[in-house]
């Protein structure tokens, strides 16, 4: 790799870790405490953009930039306080869906499928246990409070970021930036 594409790689990742602190202010807060948010789009752009290396990373800038107390997560806020509250195992989660977005496009279309399908049930799947963790409440009610409610617009929110970051490389690609 030369100077130049390391370079590019670089500023693109930290550039998505912007893009993603920006995307979590965008909310709706809804009775549980999890708000409705731009994060999964953001998160899943991040990595059908940037591949799981780079997606993973930028997520990680993320979630620590907002460990160290600044106001990153939805709603301005920040600290551990935020990744070991209730809605915590969303945000570890994101890890898993830009991991899983960010399949290369070598593999087969049902390996990338599935990739993508594996992290956004992942980070389902934590947001429930941490959840049902913090409050007490049981796996079930977790689910149908915190999960059930959101699944259809994260999936529309991972097609749309599908779609959006293929419009975003080919606009690069013409302006001969390779990300």
């Amino acid at each position: 790799m030369n100077e130049k594409t390391s370079l590019t790689r670089i500023s693109f990742t930290g550039l998505f870790a912007a893009l993603l602190t920006v995307l979590s202010q965008i909310q709706i807060p809804m009775p549980s405490g999890v708000p409705v948010t731009m994060q999964t789009f953001a998160v899943a752009l991040v990595g059908f953009s940037l591949g799981w290396k780079d997606g993973l990373m930028s997520v990680f800038i993320y979630l620590l930039l907002g460990a160290a107390g600044l106001p990153v997560f939805a709603g301005f806020q920040g600290g551990i306080g935020s990744l070991a509250g209730p809605t915590g195992g969303f945000l570890w989660g994101f890890l898993f869906l830009a991991a899983g977005c960010g399949t290369p496009r070598k593999k087969s279309f049902f390996l990338r499928s599935t990739s993508r399908s594996a992290g956004l049930i992942l980070c389902h799947i934590l947001g429930i246990f941490q959840y049902a963790a913090v409050t007490g409440a049981d796996i079930l009610q977790s689910f149908l409070l915190v999960s059930a409610p959101y699944l259809m617009k994260d999936v529309l929110s991972v097609t749309a970021a599908f779609f959006a970051a293929k419009a975003l490389k080919r606009s690069l690609l013409a302006a001969g930036i390779k990300i």
